[in-house]
């Protein structure tokens, strides 16, 4: 009966008011949270969504159901602080409450480090990345694993553990997977580096002591490059990154040079002449590049006098190159056609040599020898 007594006297004593206003405050969050979610953050998502970066409409999306849950831990808080018995100083509450908003954190930079998130979707833009690229939701990867392991290292920390040991034994785990996937690793930084130097760009035709050909794919551990042997090549990104590499895209003008000969009977008067009217073709054609060639007499050999030639195109496209190269290179033959001049070749001069056979010895014999047949020795030239 005393108990029941006591019991009683306990509710009937207990600071209702306190407790009502404690519940009131509670309810007046939860209200306020339903208005904020319901009304206020559409319309500052709203806003948000006119600005030149979309990065704040991500940030905002990314801490929406945090900011949710932080409504009912506030109101929570406030209300426990309100009554008459302390709760909120109790150390327990204190560091549970804090543990809370660190969740709370790290669950919103969780969120924003998604694959699908703005400044994720901006680097692979830049770098001008597929969707089936295996890089972003790698990227992503890693940063979600850091962020769930630094969240779980303060909230360690806020409880009083030492988090030290913990920090250590991620170093020697950290130290062990590096042995045992070095390569991996070597391929990933391989691909790091290609993606933020940029050397080359998928579609680009480039050249390196390992492959040449156009490249189809730049993955975290490859680069795929499609030879002109219509055959697609797996280079590894630690190899391609330690390698020069010639980029023939990055072209702005394409070169051809070549020399040609003219026979030794050409003389100076036709060799200035067929020089001059060369570069006037080049100096005047609309696919050559008119203040960047050279056209001059080089040298003498034993065949012919030779020319060279050096000049660049306007287009990089090797179906359009060579079409300007051949064309050039009928109106050169024209030049010379018109000039009287030739064409030198390798040719063969043959010279007949007249060969007697040996004297027959013929015992006791006092006649001359008889003169043999002329046979024909023949001795090739080239001229």
């Amino acid at each position: 009966m005393e108990r029941i007594t006591g019991f009683w006297n306990g509710i009937v004593n207990a600071p209702w008011t306190d407790i009502g206003i404690a519940v009131t405050i509670f309810l007046l969050f939860l209200l306020l949270r339903k208005l904020f979610t319901t009304y206020i953050f559409k319309l500052i998502i709203k806003v948000s969504r006119k600005a030149k970066s979309d990065f704040l409409t991500q940030l905002l999306l990314s801490f929406e159901k945090p900011t949710n849950i932080l409504w009912i831990v506030i109101g929570t808080y406030l209300a426990l602080q309100y009554l008459p018995y302390a709760i909120t100083d109790k150390s327990f509450v204190l560091h549970t409450y804090r543990s809370i908003l660190i969740f709370l954190m790290g669950w919103g930079l969780y969120r924003l480090s998604s694959s699908n998130s703005t400044f994720l979707k901006r680097f692979a833009s830049k770098n001008e990345l597929d969707e089936e690229s295996m890089l972003i939701p790698f990227l992503s990867k890693i940063l979600r694993v850091l962020v769930v392991v630094i969240t779980i290292a303060v909230i360690v920390s806020e409880w009083g553990f030492n988090v030290n040991g913990f920090v250590a034994g991620l170093g020697l785990g950290g130290l062990a997977f590096a042995l045992a996937a070095q390569e991996t690793i070597a391929n990933f930084f391989g691909g790091i580096v290609i993606i933020s130097g940029r050397p080359f760009r998928k579609g680009d035709w480039i050249q390196t002591p390992t492959v040449e050909g156009m490249v189809e794919d730049i993955s975290f551990l490859s680069t795929k490059v499609r030879t002109f042997a219509n055959a697609v090549e797996t280079v590894p990104n630690s190899t391609i990154s330690k390698e020069s590499i010639i980029n023939w895209s990055e072209m702005t003008m394409r070169r051809v040079y070549y020399t040609f000969g003219v026979r030794h009977q050409t003389t100076p008067e036709q060799l200035e002449q067929c020089l001059n009217e060369i570069r006037t073709l080049l100096r005047e054609h609309d696919g050559i590049v008119s203040h960047n060639f050279m056209v001059f007499f080089d040298k003498f050999t034993e065949t012919s006098y030779e020319i060279y030639m050096y000049y660049f195109t306007k287009t990089t496209v090797w179906a359009e190159w060579f079409a300007i190269k051949e064309e050039v290179n009928f109106e050169i033959l024209k030049i010379l056609e018109n000039a009287g001049v030739s064409i030198s070749a390798p040719t063969r001069v043959v010279e007949p040599v007249v060969a007697y056979d040996a004297i027959a010895k013929e015992m006791g014999s006092s006649t001359q020898p008889e003169q043999a047949a002329p046979t024909e020795d023949l001795r090739q030239r080239e001229q």
